[in-house]
């Protein structure tokens, strides 16, 4: 994908929202894109989550146990906790639905960046309080 589009993409997300462009670059170069097929597993509820993901194409399905409680498309994102907390538990299975496209960025990945950048830190947090209090 061109860095363009690829930064675009970065820039939608609520988490990322408050960076300023060279901030957006040095997480874009960051981020893998990858593709999975139906059915692939995310993330398992109860495992230690490592990485965050958003979504570019296709759909997936979120569990909570064996019931649906979401479906995600292009635009959404989740595991933003893995980013911000060390063994943090995922609160529930995230499974494609579809042929999918997204980013990945892995906590280790994003713990690098702001030991360079400790001002993302700040703006990152920020954003997730308004995300937890907004309750989205």
């Amino acid at each position: 994908m061109p860095r363009d589009e690829k930064l675009e993409h970065l820039k939608r997300v609520p988490l990322f929202a408050r960076m300023g462009h060279r901030e957006l670059e040095r997480l874009g170069q960051l981020a893998d894109e990858i593709e999975v097929g139906l059915d692939q597993v995310l993330t398992e509820q109860g495992r230690i989550g490592h990485e965050f993901f958003f979504v570019i194409d296709g759909h997936l399905v979120v569990l909570d146990g064996n019931r649906p409680i979401a479906n995600l498309g292009p635009g959404d994102f989740f595991g933003e906790i893995a980013l911000i907390y060390e063994n943090a538990r995922r609160t529930a299975t995230v499974t494609a639905s579809s042929p999918l496209r997204f980013f990945v960025l892995t906590r280790q990945s994003f713990r690098s960046l702001l030991e360079h950048q400790p001002e993302i830190e700040e703006k990152v947090m920020a954003a997730l309080e308004d995300r937890l209090q907004s309750g989205s």
